[in-house]
């Protein structure tokens, strides 16, 4: 154990008593432990569950050794470790070997009170440990008649700050009011949408509003860096050399998005265009498969043909540190795969001289149409249908993102659409 308001002067004066619960079926209660000790001034108690369970003891494991002195031999036991608190005003029920033993009361009897000590009284019975605590009111009379010096400022600075959150209270409501009649309704509702349109933005690419050109509004290097791009060059030489073919076994195979298999069938002939048009289609593969995993556990789950700067670069940016049975793990969260999509849109759209059909990465990224057609409002984009675009399903809407100047203004999403009624 360790004690939250300090260390213990003489440990081996105190003992202790552990509880467990009773229900030993339920798979959680029946690891439910609560320690209990008692000082000449206070009662502490500890618990391994509730709010007062420490995380520690879910991030590693500890031991506890037992040395015979006599054999030279140590025994090695499981140990958690409890944080001690003080017990102040708070009503328990205990169990003791599968029975409750005490119920809690508003009150100690006189002959008891020489052993209370803050306000709580503990007797130890032939069963267990009867707690028994007062109420905070009493608790407050019981500390202006026999408290020390330094409980006795503590319980007046202490109503003096639950005055002052009144005052501070009623003075907030009042702002509030004045705000809205001063501002109105309609400005504030703008505001808030304003404050919705720059959380939006943190997941996507860095927008250039100033841009002169549609290159120039999200730029290149900021989906890729020239690191990035270079490391590149070696995984996407395969792509850069394929053929009529072999395109054809891999649209069969679907070794590829969609959106990639379609754009390997226009390779520029020119062989810098072409390597530059291979890394992209690379990248953006990688990022849709990245897209699809939940958790990424090993350090080459993208493949050995993954660069070690790219595998760093999708861990870094496009993953979610999360704590799952004791271990870190990350993992691709709905907003990180909303980023994912916006880059995705991004890169897209430089392959594709800045008009991209949505409904195939859509399919690819296994989305709802009003999920990629938000993310691509939010890019600023103007969406309208695909008519005799080559390739195209004629049984299909398609929908065409184009990035234009001058951008449109951006708006926040409307939020969760209206369920249409069945017939």
């Amino acid at each position: 154990v360790r004690f939250a308001n300090g260390t213990l002067q003489l440990p081996d004066s105190l003992s202790f008593a552990v509880y467990r619960h009773r229900d030993t079926a339920h798979p959680r209660k029946r690891r439910h432990r609560i320690v209990v000790s008692q000082t000449e001034r206070l009662c502490y108690v500890g618990h391994n569950f509730g709010s007062q369970h420490m995380k520690c003891n879910s991030l590693c494991r500890y031991f506890v050794g037992v040395l015979d002195k006599s054999s030279g031999q140590m025994e090695v036991y499981n140990a958690e470790i409890f944080n001690m608190q003080p017990l102040l005003s708070v009503c328990l029920s205990i169990l003791w070997d599968g029975a409750a033993v005490s119920t809690p009361v508003t009150s100690c009897p006189s002959q008891r009170s020489a052993s209370c000590a803050g306000g709580v009284c503990v007797l130890r019975g032939a069963l267990g440990v009867s707690v028994c605590c007062f109420c905070p009111v009493q608790m407050d009379l019981c500390i202006e008649a026999f408290g020390t010096s330094k409980q006795k400022r503590a319980l007046s600075s202490r109503r003096m700050n639950a005055v002052g959150s009144d005052i501070v209270s009623t003075a907030v409501t009042k702002a509030a009011a004045n705000v809205i009649d001063a501002k109105g309704v309609t400005a504030l509702m703008q505001d808030m949408a304003q404050d919705d349109v720059q959380n939006i933005s943190a997941f996507l690419p860095r927008c250039h509003e100033d841009a002169d050109r549609p290159e120039q509004v999200y730029r290149f290097e900021d989906i890729l860096s020239p690191a990035e791009y270079e490391a590149l060059r070696v995984p996407a030489a395969a792509l850069a050399n394929i053929t009529a073919e072999e395109v054809a076994k891999r649209t069969e195979e679907k070794s590829y998005c969609s959106f990639v298999l379609e754009e390997l069938k226009f390779l520029p002939t020119d062989e810098k265009s072409r390597d530059h048009k291979a890394r992209c289609l690379w990248f953006l593969d990688a990022l849709i498969r990245f897209s699809k995993m939940k958790t990424v556990k090993k350090k080459n789950q993208m493949g050995p043909e993954c660069p070690h700067i790219i595998h760093k670069k999708l861990m870094k940016n496009f993953t979610s540190l999360t704590y799952n049975n004791g271990s870190i793990q990350n993992f691709i969260s709905a907003s990180m795969k909303a980023k994912i999509t916006a880059y995705v849109i991004a890169l897209a759209l430089h392959i594709n001289n800045f008009q991209t059909d949505l409904t195939v990465l859509q399919n690819d990224m296994q989305l709802s149409e009003s999920r990629i057609l938000d993310i691509a409002k939010a890019l600023r984009l103007r969406v309208s249908k695909a008519k005799g675009v080559p390739g195209l399903e004629g049984d299909q809407n398609h929908k065409l993102g184009t990035l234009s100047l001058p951008l449109p203004a951006q708006k926040a999403p409307e939020g969760q659409r209206k369920r249409k009624k069945m017939n």
